[in-house]
């Protein structure tokens, strides 16, 4: 074993047993994370950084993949799709029939816009937000060019009026697609209500996770939601190319179609053309499972992200959602108070409770080259400045940050 090998196998060791002896309220973790030995990082909300234990896992499916094929055993490759599929959905309070892995989020909005047959439609209406993904604004504003109704709500005062949209909203409408947390300022839909008018109405409601699974509770029985989607490489603290689909399990099969067709949602396989095969009157006969993944999953895997993600999924419960987000709070709060004092003004409603938090900011490039000097890492875009800590950061880094900008 190679001295690298081995002082990364201490390190991601000595990680996890401190984060076990702490326990799940010791916050943050400083010793499953190397980030603070690069960078104060405060950009969570952009891409999670990967903790030693990840990495670990990460490493025994490289291991793996180096030694062949040949030794399928769960022990020697983790085995882990299964494992990380029940993580999620327990993660959401859903079954693990409704779960449906995917490349990304953007690939799941397709698919459910698809499953939906809105991709082809010219009748009824999808009501949208301007807080949403710009990707998914971009997916509706093609439907828009091809003959779509499609209703966006222009937010005011860096927020979405519920009454907007419910005035939006009425029987032709077919999807109402919102994130649950904005990526640009944090803002946080009342998802529940949302989906109790749309449903009133008959239409359905899909909702983009990606900026709170992992990291404030979400419950899409108790949000009532359609569909969720999120990937994993933000707050569930995995990687690119691999993500979840959400699909509850009485819409598939009557309002929702097959959006694509792949091996991985088949129960059974026959040929009935080669010697020896059965006799059938088809050439091919099949089953497709009547689940989530049955519906929407196609093509090959990211399975190292998978084996990443069986260990980060079970230590973000183990760590307990509820304290990541407390400990989140408590460090947006003090942002909250004093960012707002050196000249940029909150534009994160005060109520919301998610992960990210977001200023206004006039001279974007100032601010940014302060904060490149002290080593200071957060998204600016345009003229707003979005702050999102983790399980990793403490009040040392806010401070930091504040300290930056005062310069």
């Amino acid at each position: 074993m190679s001295i690298a090998r081995r002082s990364l196998l201490l390190q991601a060791s000595a990680g996890a047993a401190a984060f076990a002896a702490t326990g799940s309220s010791k916050l943050p973790d400083l010793a499953n994370f190397r980030v603070n030995e690069f960078e104060t990082c405060l950009n969570a909300a952009r891409w999670h950084p990967m903790s030693n234990g990840a990495r670990e896992a990460a490493n025994r499916y490289q291991e793996y993949k180096q030694r062949g094929i040949w030794d399928r055993s769960p022990k020697a490759n983790g085995g882990s799709q299964a494992k990380t599929k029940a993580l999620f959905a327990k993660l959401i309070n859903a079954s693990e029939d409704e779960i449906a892995f995917v490349q990304s989020t953007t690939a799941a909005e397709n698919l459910v816009v698809q499953a939906l047959g809105l991709d082809r439609a010219t009748s009824g209406n999808i009501v949208t937000d301007g807080l949403h993904f710009e990707g998914s604004l971009y997916l509706y504003s093609a439907l828009r060019k091809r003959g779509m109704d499609v209703r966006l709500i222009r937010p005011r005062g860096w927020q979405v009026d519920l009454k907007d949209i419910e005035r939006a909203i009425n029987r032709d409408t077919r999807l109402v697609a919102i994130s649950l947390v904005s990526y640009i300022n944090g803002f946080q839909h009342d998802v529940a209500a949302i989906c109790d008018i749309a449903h009133r109405h008959g239409a359905l409601v899909y909702v983009d996770i990606i900026q709170a699974a992992g990291a404030i509770p979400v419950d899409v029985k108790a949000l009532n939601a359609d569909f969720c989607a999120t990937a994993t490489y933000k707050w569930l603290m995995g990687d690119f190319g691999l993500g979840f689909l959400y699909a509850r399990k009485d819409l598939l099969g009557t309002r929702v179609t097959r959006p694509v067709h792949s091996y991985r949602q088949l129960t059974s396989f026959d040929n009935h053309m080669f010697p020896h095969d059965k006799p059938n009157a088809e050439i091919v006969s099949y089953e497709a499972a009547n689940t989530a993944a049955g519906f929407f999953e196609q093509g090959t895997l990211a399975n190292g992200v998978s084996e990443v993600l069986a260990y980060s999924l079970q230590y973000i419960q183990d760590l307990g959602v509820a304290n990541i987000q407390n400990h989140s709070q408590g460090l947006l709060g003090q942002l909250r108070s004093e960012v707002p004092k050196l000249g940029y003004p909150c534009i994160t409603p005060a109520d919301s409770k998610g992960p990210i938090v977001a200023f206004e900011v006039a001279d974007p490039a100032g601010v940014a080259a302060k904060l490149q000097k002290a080593n200071v890492d957060v998204t600016i875009s345009g003229h707003r400045m979005r702050v999102s800590p983790s399980v990793y950061n403490s009040a040392a880094d806010v401070e930091k940050l504040l300290r930056a900008i005062r310069s």
